[in-house]
Parts: C-alpha cells; sequence; structure tokens
C-alpha cells in the first residue's frame, strides 16, 4: 500500500519544527514578563531610530512588489495582501520618525500607537483577504482603498514631524492601555483567522508563498501581543521589533527562493490568487504557447526561422530569463511536433471511421479529403474510370503504376491505391526532404484509402446483392452482428400485418402475365416504403401477399400502434393506384399482437428471418375477414391502442384452423388522427355486429 505524500509543510516533523519556531517568540515573551530581572531596559534612541527606519523602508518592498502584480493580474485577494504589509510596514516606518529625541525633542502618544494602528489596519486587510471575494467589485475600490491608506499615513506622518496634537501629547506607561487592548485581541483574533483560511488554502494546492504568508500573520498577531503587554525599551518591547522583521522577511525570502528556483519574478505570488485570477493567467500562458507551436509549426512547414523572436516576445511578456526563454523554444519545438503527429494520426483514424456502409465511393474521397487536407496538405486523389487514371491533368499507366509500386516525384509522393489487389487509383501527398516518418504516414494513408475505397465498393455491392433481398431492419442487424444468422429464435411479442388481395386468382385469369407483374410491382412499390417507413420489418412475399413484423428484430415500445399506421397508410396508398385501373384487385389487411418465435428458420444452405406463433397465424385469418381496403386487427392490437382509438368490432368471429373464438375490430385512418366516432360503415358481408369503442 502507497502511504500518500504530504506537502513539505504539513508532513508530521516538518510541520513540528514549524510550530516551535511560531512558539518561541511567545515562550521568550512569556518569560521576559515572568522574569523581570531578565527583561533589561535598554533606552537608546538613536539606535531605534535607525535601525527601525532601515527595516521598515525594506519592509516596504514586498507590499509593492504584491501590489504591482496585484494590478497586472487583476487580483482582489493579492492587493489585498499586499495592503496588509504595506499597513503594517508603513506604520513602522512612522514609528521610527516619531521616535523621542531624534527628530522629535520629546515623548510623544504617536511613537506609541503607530504601530499598534499599523498592525489592527494590517489585520483587517488580512481576514477580508481570506474571505470569499468576487475579484471585480473589490478591484472597483482600489484607488479609495489605495489612496486612501496612503493619506492616511502621510497624514499620520506630517502630524508627528510637525509635533501637532493630538499626536505630540504625553505617552502612557504602556503602548496599549484600557480599552484598546479589547481592540488589540480583536487584532490576534484576525491574524489567526487569516492563517488558518490560508493553511487550508496551502493543503488543496500547497505553495512557498503561502506559508510566507501565513507565518508572517502569526507573526503579526504575535507583535500585536508584545505590543500590548511589554514595557517600552525593555527587551519584551524589542522583541515585537524583531517579530515585525521575521514576518516580512518571510515573504521576501519566499518570493527570493522562487525567483531563484524559477529563474523569473514573473508569478512569484500567483498561489495566492483567487481561481478565476488563476485560471485567467492559465489561459494566458496557454495562449502564448500556443502561439508559439503555431509559429514554430509554420517554420517547419516554409523553412523560415520565425520562432525566437516570438520567443523572445514570450520572455519580455512573462518576465522570463533567457536560459528559460531557449527552454521555451525547445519545449515549443517538442510540443509542435508532438502535435503534428497526433493530428496527422488523426486524420488517419478519420478516415477508418468515414468509410461505413451507405457511403458511395465518390462521396467518401470527397469527405475524407476534406477531413485529411488540414494535416497533410493538398492530398489529391485519382480513381480508374473506363481504364483511364488521371488525377488534375497527370495522368497515370495502371499497369506501370503495379510494378512500380510508391515512388518521389518533384515535390510529391506517389502511391497506387489498390482494391483487391489490383490498381484502382492513385494517391499524391506533398513531400518532405529527409522525413522518413512523413513518408511512412504518408503510406499509411494510402493504405487506409485504399481500404476506404475497397470497403465502399464491397458495401456497395451488399446493398446489392443483400438489403435488396430483405428487410433493411434484418440486413442491418445480420452486418451489426452476423452471429444472427444461426438457426433458432426467440420468444418476443410482435405485432404481424398480413396484407393480400382480393379476388387476385379471378384477376389473373383474366390478364397477361405482364401486367400481373406492372400491378404487383406498382402495388409493392407504394406498400413497402408505408411498412419500412413506420419501423416494420417484410418477411416474406408470397404471390400477391406479404407479411410484415413489428417489434422484431428492432424492438418497439408503440409496435402495435406503428403496424396498424402502416396498414392504413397501405389502403390509401393502393387506393390512389387502384383509382384509375378499377379492374384492379383491392388489399385486404390483418394485423394481430401476441408472442412468437422469432428468428432464422430453414436449413443450413438456405436460411430466413420469420416469426412463428399463433399470433401470426390469427393475424392471417383477420385478413381473410377483411373486406377490400380494410384493416382488421385482432383483440390484443385493439388494446394496446388505448381507449382513444375509435373503431367498430365484428364480434368473436371463429376463424379456420382455431378453436377458441376471436374478437375483431375494423379501424380507419380515424383511428390514428384521434377524431370523434363517426357512423360504423354498413353491416359486413359476415353478417357480424357493430359496436362502438375498444372492448
Amino acid at each position: 500500500m502507497t502511504v500518500p505524500r504530504l506537502p513539505p509543510t504539513v508532513q508530521p516533523v516538518r510541520a513540528t519544527v514549524w510550530a516551535l519556531h511560531l512558539l518561541v517568540p511567545l515562550a521568550a515573551l512569556w518569560l521576559l514578563l515572568a522574569q523581570p530581572r531578565a527583561d533589561v531596559l535598554w533606552h537608546h534612541p538613536p539606535s531605534h531610530f535607525w535601525l527601525v527606519l532601515v527595516v521598515a523602508a525594506i519592509s516596504l518592498l514586498p507590499g509593492v512588489a504584491m501590489t504591482v502584480a496585484a494590478l497586472n493580474r487583476r487580483d482582489a485577494r493579492l492587493f489585498l495582501v499586499s495592503l496588509c504589509f504595506l499597513s503594517s510596514a508603513g506604520f513602522l516606518l512612522l514609528h521610527a520618525l516619531a521616535t523621542p529625541l531624534v527628530l522629535i525633542d520629546h515623548a510623544n502618544i504617536g511613537f506609541d500607537l503607530s504601530q499598534p494602528t499599523g498592525l489592527a489596519i494590517s489585520a483587517v486587510f488580512a481576514a477580508v483577504s481570506a474571505l470569499p471575494l468576487n475579484s471585480d467589485r473589490v478591484l472597483a475600490l482600489r484607488v479609495p482603498l489605495w489612496g486612501g491608506l496612503t493619506a492616511l499615513m502621510v497624514g499620520w506622518g506630517v502630524v508627528t514631524l510637525l509635533d501637532l496634537p493630538p499626536l505630540n501629547a504625553p505617552p502612557r506607561v504602556r503602548d496599549v492601555e484600557g480599552p484598546l487592548a479589547i481592540v488589540a485581541l480583536l487584532v490576534v483574533g484576525a491574524y489567526l483567522f487569516a492563517a488558518w483560511r490560508y493553511y487550508r488554502m496551502h493543503r488543496r494546492a500547497p505553495a512557498a508563498v503561502l506559508v510566507s504568508i501565513l507565518t508572517a500573520f502569526v507573526l503579526l498577531a504575535e507583535a500585536m501581543v508584545a505590543v500590548t503587554l511589554a514595557d517600552k525599551w525593555h527587551l519584551s518591547w524589542w522583541e515585537w521589533h524583531l517579530l515585525l522583521v521575521f514576518a516580512f522577511g518571510f515573504v521576501a525570502y519566499s518570493a527570493y527562493v522562487q525567483y531563484r528556483t524559477e529563474g523569473s519574478s514573473a508569478g512569484l505570488f500567483d498561489a495566492v490568487m483567487l481561481a478565476p485570477a488563476v485560471r485567467a493567467v492559465r489561459e494566458q500562458y496557454e495562449a502564448a504557447l500556443e502561439e508559439l507551436v503555431t509559429a514554430l509549426r509554420e517554420r517547419e512547414r516554409s523553412g523560415r526561422a520565425t520562432a525566437e523572436p516570438l520567443a523572445a516576445q514570450l520572455a519580455e511578456r512573462f518576465g522570463l530569463t533567457e536560459r528559460q526563454a531557449v527552454v521555451l523554444d525547445r519545449a515549443g519545438a517538442a510540443l509542435a511536433a508532438e502535435r503534428e503527429l497526433s493530428t496527422l494520426l488523426g486524420a488517419l483514424v478519420a478516415v477508418g471511421e468515414r468509410a461505413r456502409v451507405g457511403l458511395g465511393e465518390r462521396e467518401l474521397l470527397q469527405d475524407v479529403l476534406a477531413r485529411v487536407r488540414p494535416a497533410y496538405g493538398p492530398v489529391s486523389v485519382g480513381l480508374v474510370t473506363n481504364g483511364v487514371l488521371d488525377v488534375e491533368g497527370r495522368a497515370y499507366d495502371p499497369d506501370a503504376l503495379a510494378a512500380r509500386g510508391p515512388y518521389r516525384e518533384d515535390d510529391r509522393l506517389v502511391f497506387p491505391l489498390t482494391v483487391k489487389g489490383r490498381v484502382a487509383g492513385v494517391v499524391e501527398v506533398p513531400g518532405r526532404a529527409d522525413s522518413d516518418t512523413w513518408t511512412a504516414l504518408a503510406e499509411a494513408l494510402a493504405n487506409q484509402l485504399s481500404i476506404a475505397v475497397e470497403n465502399a465498393r464491397l458495401y456497395a455491392e451488399l446493398s446489392t446483392l443483400f438489403r435488396q433481398y430483405m428487410s433493411p431492419d434484418v440486413a442491418a442487424s445480420l452486418l451489426a452482428d452476423p452471429g444472427q444468422a444461426a438457426l433458432g429464435g426467440s420468444i418476443v411479442e410482435v405485432t404481424a400485418l398480413f396484407a393480400d388481395l382480393r379476388g387476385f386468382t379471378t384477376f389473373s385469369e383474366q390478364v397477361d402475365p405482364a401486367e400481373i407483374v406492372t400491378m404487383l410491382n406498382r402495388y409493392h412499390g407504394v406498400a413497402v416504403p408505408c411498412i419500412l417507413d413506420n419501423g416494420g420489418t417484410v418477411v416474406q412475399f408470397v404471390g400477391d401477399a406479404l407479411l410484415a413484423l413489428f417489434n422484431a428484430p428492432a424492438r418497439q415500445a408503440d409496435h402495435a400502434a406503428r403496424a396498424v399506421r402502416a396498414g392504413i397508410g397501405l389502403q390509401a396508398a393502393v387506393d390512389s393506384i387502384a383509382a384509375g385501373r378499377p379492374g384492379w384487385p383491392r388489399f385486404r389487411v390483418g394485423i394481430n399482437t401476441g408472442d412468437a418465435l422469432v428468428g432464422n428458420i430453414g436449413s443450413e444452405t438456405l436460411r430466413g428471418f420469420n416469426a412463428m406463433g399463433d399470433a401470426v397465424n390469427v393475424a392471417a385469418r383477420l385478413q381473410t375477414l377483411a373486406q377490400p381496403g380494410q384493416v382488421v386487427v385482432g383483440d390484443a392490437t385493439m388494446r394496446q391502442l388505448g381507449p382513444d382509438v375509435t373503431g367498430y368490432s365484428l364480434g368473436e368471429l371463429t376463424v379456420k384452423g382455431r378453436l377458441q373464438p376471436v374478437r375483431a375490430y375494423v379501424v380507419s385512418s380515424a383511428a390514428l388522427e384521434r377524431t370523434p366516432h363517426a357512423e360504423p360503415p354498413p353491416h359486413s358481408e359476415d353478417g357480424a355486429q357493430r359496436s362502438e369503442g375498444a372492448p
């Protein structure tokens, strides 16, 4: 079992060391306050002035760098973090300027309150930056926020240096006293909340800069504790100055480490940014890399060196070093090569995908070339027609091409296109100098095109020899799964449709055979599409009769309605033909629903798709009960049509070969159009009782 590797700052040992570093300052503060003798006094204003002044000036740099990055990236969180460090460092600078007996000749309250004020403002920015933010709304306030903070610090400095009230008032014993202690407690809580939130961010996406920022927040919180508890000019008081130095130092050090690692100042603080800003930066990087890849591919095709200036532009845009630009150029070249190879292979796959049933070879070649040319360039294909092979005015001899095989001519590669071992055409692919990979891919393309054309011709033969002798559904099923041609079958609920011509025998005696064939072809020419358009499968023609199945082989939830719709459509189509030929016989249609054995019936040498069972037999018997032009359905079919279907009942009828009577109904086009029930037609020849509706 593999143990998941944790980020460095959450590994147990490192996390313990990190926590000890943060606890040591608190332990030192506690020792100094608990042992007053150790908390010695060092009151030297000039040293304080110069040390704090230099530290504060240097500490402003991370805040300024973050501000520039935040505005460039347009990220609210990074902007608020920059204000956090600017306010803390800025008021540390004001604390230095207010040092007594240096620029101001007396002790003053401005010296005491400057740093607690800066820490309080900084804590607010830190806490808000840790919340879910809307960058547009926050950045809309960037001018008031940044300008207000700057104005506050400048105003504070002016009042301090001019020794004006209220900052020139006498100081107190401690920097923070009375109600300000409650404010200090809230400030500590704000820093710790921000540190906890940034720790959560680091757990989701480990980054050194996040660790440095959350560490800085903890140190700033400890500095606020020291400001509140320490006596001025004692070691405990000097400690919070040191904590501020470490807080800013952590951020500066992490930025330096990342710069040394990546060799660039770009993206130093990207880990702090909100998700939308990160996505925007990634999209910018991806667009730049895609731009470089496009240029490299153009260089490969044209032979012109166009990528170096672009790599330099990208390096300048993202602050990359010269070494990184070289690496970027090489990476782009490798990516371009991989991208081109993927495109070429994808085009080969597309050729195979397009060689499918029902696509003629001319249409296939046009479609394939449209997909191949963006990858391979101006590929040309010619097919042998009446013994002539020509491609855009260039004539080829098929026999010579077969003997010669693939060859290069001028700036193109020539490959024979073969079908069943014979040359059926030629493929021309643009050539590349000294590129074995390209030649191999071009040959693979020619082979794929040969296979595609051969498949198209085989499918065309199947369409002629196979599909026209059986229903398209059966043909498609056998093409998809030849195993379905095995003898046998399964029990399936089907709706069977029988149709034959009433008076066909008499008609056959009175006309010559040619007119019989003409009549049958005309009738079947309109009857079969009615069945197929409704999803039916024509199982067989027997003289003037036909049998069709619904719900086999393809499953159909509404197979009964489909069969009735096909029967009514069949009658209407035949009526339009018989209207001009009054002597021609008319169809009778019987439809019934029930279980049947559906499958392949016959022998190993000759078989056919069919259905057997009582449901099919009853459909045949119902057809004999129908009058010319009628559609008679069984009780099971009528029930599946639903209560809204109208028709009239023929009652319970005794049919030939069946002991149990059969309930039958006559339906018409009104049944499927959901029209109100009309008066039933006259009494049938069988003398059956008339009634309305479904049983």
